[in-house]
């Protein structure tokens, strides 16, 4: 048997799991390891605070990283703030009004890959309103994972919006306009 002979059903798994890599594949976020963050100027101070993400659809393709989507539905309801009173006002009609719009929900348009990550642009939904908005992407292995090994990834997005797009207008003399927003999702390769 030559060695070509040899060889050929070894080239031909290496070939299958270079092409399953290159394939757009889909993840599931591991939800109680993942948090939205967010930041606000309040006077001299900050408003910080969590969302929790209610539901992720992620396909990651990394050999065509801008044929790769995101879509995310946080529970605004569910939001708390480094004030309890913050919370509560922010939840109430004059913020968020998660009593009459308990999400908020972003659908990716675009992923562009940069030298550092990817700038991830799309529509965000806040009180029913629906604005473009983008957000810096960084994407890693999860700690423990070996080189090579894409089944456990962790994504950091950055970004920020301004409320008084989307109708969120209350106590702005003393609330900042600008919320930052800090994502940080884990995930696991869909089987």
């Amino acid at each position: 048997m030559t060695l070509l002979k040899k060889l050929t059903p070894i080239l031909g798994l290496l070939l299958m799991a270079q092409t399953a890599l290159a394939a757009p594949q889909r993840y599931h976020l591991q939800t109680d390891l993942s948090s939205v963050g967010f930041e606000t100027d309040f006077g001299p101070d900050k408003i910080t605070g969590t969302m929790p993400i209610r539901t992720a659809d992620l396909t990651l393709d990394f050999a065509h990283v801008a044929a790769s989507k995101v879509t995310v539905t946080l529970d605004a309801a569910g939001s708390q703030a480094s004030f309890p009173f913050a919370a509560q006002a922010m939840r109430g009609p004059k913020v968020l009004n998660t009593a009459e719009f308990p999400e908020i929900s972003f659908v990716s348009t675009s992923v562009v890959p940069q030298d550092q990550g990817a700038t991830v642009a799309g529509n965000i939904t806040i009180r029913g309103v629906t604005q473009p908005a983008s957000f810096h992407a960084e994407i890693w292995r999860q700690q423990g994972t070996v080189a090579g090994d894409l089944s456990h990834l962790t994504i950091r997005l950055t970004g920020a919006v301004l409320r008084s797009q989307f109708g969120a207008v209350g106590w702005s003399d003393m609330v900042g306009d600008e919320v930052r927003l800090d994502i940080l999702a884990r995930i696991e390769r869909a089987n």
